[in-house]
């Protein structure tokens, strides 16, 4: 079993942002378990704070950034890489500035900060989740899948010759561990090709950047500068992949095949991942019919849910029903064809919404009644032996009265959807 990790003391660094050309000083605190990586702006009032997690990614040019209202932290990159190489788990990150420092364009310095710092081992178990199918995510000059891997993070990434910038491709495949990431990943520094420069410097970014801190390469050699590695921009891309794969909200045993792939192909795979890891960690039934009879008043033939697999209280919840030949309905709606009637599918859904309405104490004992019904669009037919997943997101939800949307999905697909307004009234 692994534990969580943090740092057993204060570690400083400063420097200039990559993009932002501003300067900005960081305090590295140790963090209680459970804490995560937090970010701290001292420079604002009231010193906010964003977390390190999927939900706060924001879109941000050729960089990852975190952004919680108004505050944002970015090129959060290489720092999440070195204290992912490092096994951290918790860390308080306070900066004076909008962006991490470049430094030397590589995790290296921040991995020497940290380890001087210490590395603690907590009372506290880590949490990991192992990938157990494939996950892709394809664009159209790039691909990145995670596959099963039961033991460790193990990167496999490609760079094409990048339009025959480079003579031939690189590949890079490399076990990640501590040691595999200070020697071969950690020095490998962010890259850049002469034709971009002035695309980057148009766009406003790359004002800290220079040919110290960022490998240009011209097509031939690479200006004021050398290569740590041969294939030290593959490796950087691997740098990348590490800090992105950090925001995911469990350690990951995964094997990560990559070809070309940049931040918003990896952050695309860590929402999906992210979404797979919060549908596992859910029970698999959250009300059964028992609770379900206990809620609402519908009995057969005219109970159309049979199951609650998710349940967020006022924000949304997600039901279940099997459609199966022997429903009444299919005796007089086209025998010869039998299709689940769009006015039931309507039903189903105001009553998985009914659910949630009154699993709410303030509402026990009284009866939701349609109120409206607006936006209803049926897509496919619904047949017997399908399987309904209901969804139902509030939308505003008042003391006696409520607004939904639900939608119906027979294996992913969407079949019907509307938004129903109903009002409880005393039983």
């Amino acid at each position: 079993m692994s534990v969580q990790r943090t740092i057993g003391q204060e570690g400083r660094l400063e420097g200039i942002g990559l993009h932002s050309g501003e300067l900005v000083h960081v305090v590295f605190k140790p963090a209680e378990p459970d804490t995560g990586v937090v970010f701290v702006r001292v420079d604002l009032p009231g010193q906010p704070q964003v977390r390190a997690h999927p939900d706060f990614l924001c879109r941000r040019m050729r960089r990852t950034a975190l952004a919680d209202g108004a505050v944002e932290i970015h090129t959060t990159e290489h720092f999440m890489a070195a204290a992912r190489g490092l096994g951290i788990d918790n860390l308080v990150v306070e900066m004076d500035a909008v962006e991490m420092p470049g430094l030397d364009g590589s995790a290296s310095m921040f991995v020497s900060c940290l380890r001087e710092a210490g590395l603690v081992d907590q009372d506290k178990a880590r949490k990991s989740y192992t990938i157990s199918e494939a996950i892709s995510i394809d664009a159209p000059d790039a691909s990145i899948i995670a596959l099963p891997y039961h033991d460790g993070l193990r990167i496999t990434y490609t760079l094409d010759d990048h339009n025959r910038v480079f003579k031939a491709p690189q590949l890079v495949d490399v076990l990640i561990d501590e040691d595999s990431f200070f020697q071969d990943i950690a020095p490998a520094r962010t890259f850049i090709t002469l034709q971009e420069v002035d695309a980057a410097r148009a766009a406003g970014l790359g004002k800290g950047a220079n040919t110290t801190n960022t490998l240009v390469w011209d097509g031939e050699r690479l200006i004021d500068n050398t290569f740590r590695f041969p294939d030290e921009p593959a490796r950087h891309k691997v740098l990348d992949i590490i800090g992105d794969l950090a925001l995911c909200a469990r350690h990951l045993n995964a094997h990560i095949v990559a070809v070309r792939s940049g931040h918003q192909e990896n952050m695309a795979l860590v929402k999906e991942i992210n979404r797979r890891i919060i549908q596992a960690e859910r029970p698999p039934v959250v009300f059964d019919i028992r609770d379900i009879l206990e809620r609402l008043p519908h009995r057969f033939p005219f109970l159309l849910v049979d199951r609650i697999l998710e349940y967020d209280p006022g924000s949304r919840i997600v039901g279940l029903k099997n459609v199966t030949v022997n429903e009444p309905f299919f005796e007089g709606h086209f025998p010869g064809n039998p299709v689940m009637p769009g006015v039931l599918q309507v039903e189903a859904m105001a009553q998985v919404g009914a659910v949630m309405l009154l699993c709410d104490p303030d509402n026990a004992g009284q009866i939701p009644f349609f109120m409206s019904l607006e936006k209803a669009k049926f897509r496919r037919p619904v047949y017997p032996g399908d399987q309904l997943r209901i969804v139902v997101e509030a939308l505003r939800m008042r003391r006696q009265m409520s607004a939904c949307r639900g939608m119906i999905y027979v294996d992913d697909k969407l079949c019907a959807e509307a938004e129903i307004r109903s009002v409880l009234v005393p039983a």
